[in-house]
């Protein structure tokens, strides 16, 4: 009995061990770029708010990345919201679901909980959201290689284009698949992988927006200590020295 209750503890487990590693494409670090950070909560207000709330991000929190209040007002806030408000979806859960099968996720925090998950949240988004590919036999008309038969529909694809899967079989009978870029959009991929890395840095900046003050923070007080130690051991060095 205790041997299948130990097995049934585990399957779940080995089922997640025996699965194919997600490879991801390395996000561009942004977070000391304000300009980026900036064209990023564009981005999110353009073409994600729409649908993808962040309850738990305020419109003034935006002053850390170098918006005046009057910028945040004219340029990412168009519904009558005030400056304190949070960042509330702009359509109601119900036809959400009946839409797209299912409820949006709110986006504060999705850089940390995709990070749990795949090891680097910002990794995760910034291949995702490059991984869109058409698919008649999805309701949306798209897929993701990244998240397969996912319900949200490629709502960038104006910018990158359409991309179709490719799949080729090698000698040994193994499948390849491959993304194809095969109508262009408004951006070569080049300036699209730019919008997105500002858009994920954006996503990251809010998961957490107080990181870069932590950091610094941080290394202040490591610097502190170590000035500290230094006087400590010189303090304890004049004390003890007679008696050495």
């Amino acid at each position: 009995m205790k041997k299948l209750l130990l097995a049934l503890l585990f399957a779940p487990l080995t089922v997640l061990a025996s699965g194919a590693p997600l490879e991801l494409d390395k996000a561009p670090d942004v977070s000391h770029d304000q300009a980026a950070l900036q064209n990023g909560a564009k981005l999110f207000v353009n073409y994600c708010l729409s649908c993808h709330g962040a309850s738990s991000m305020r419109y003034n929190r935006l002053k850390d990345i170098g918006l005046t209040e009057q910028q945040i007002k004219d340029n990412l806030m168009f519904a009558g919201e005030k400056v304190g408000d949070t960042m509330r979806v702009g359509i109601r859960p119900d036809e959400a679901k009946k839409w797209f099968g299912a409820t949006p996720p709110d986006l504060s925090v999705i850089a940390r909980a995709k990070e749990s998950e795949a090891g680097s949240g910002a990794d995760w988004l910034y291949t995702y959201l490059r991984s869109f590919y058409r698919d008649d036999n999805r309701p949306t008309g798209w897929n993701n290689t990244v998240f397969e038969n996912v319900g949200m529909p490629h709502v960038l694809w104006e910018l990158q284009g359409q991309q179709v899967l490719d799949v080729e079989k090698d000698a040994a009978g193994n499948e390849h698949k491959h993304l194809k870029l095969a109508v262009p959009g408004k951006l070569s991929p080049a300036e699209y992988d730019k919008e997105v890395a500002d858009l994920v840095g954006y996503l990251v900046f809010m998961s957490e927006p107080g990181a870069n003050f932590r950091k610094q923070l941080g290394v202040g007080v490591l610097l502190f200590l170590a000035v500290l130690g230094v006087l400590a051991y010189l303090l304890k060095r004049e004390y003890w020295k007679d008696v050495h």
